[in-house]
């Protein structure tokens, strides 16, 4: 039961860790929002998304390596604490770029 409840302890800290970028869903973004858009202005969207991604997920891979870091030396993811973890950002702009390239598909402006 002791050792049950060791592994535990060192278990919920790990859980509590950053995602990778990868693993994190898109949220939901109504289709809605890009409907009069045309395909300039969406693949303008696109490249800003993007990059948006890119700076989100490079925060978030550090976020995660400093809570692998905080449970190793403390116990405690201390980026997530400190609000660090930015996956609420990377669901939110998965979810806009889903969107993009559904309306870019929809126009054709994937096929230029």
């Amino acid at each position: 039961m002791k050792k049950l409840v060791v592994v535990l302890g060192l278990l919920v800290p790990i859980a509590a860790c950053a995602q990778k970028p990868e693993a994190v869903s898109a949220a939901y973004v109504s289709p809605s929002t890009y409907h009069g858009w045309s395909c300039s202005q969406l693949n303008a969207e696109g490249r800003r998304l993007d990059a948006a991604y890119t700076r989100a997920a490079e925060q978030q891979n550090k976020a995660r390596a400093n809570d692998t870091a905080g449970v190793i030396f403390l116990g405690l993811p201390v980026s997530t604490l400190s609000g660090g973890n930015v996956a609420d950002q990377i669901a939110n702009l998965k979810g806009h770029q889903q969107v993009i390239h559904q309306s870019q598909i929809r126009k054709n402006c994937l096929s230029a």
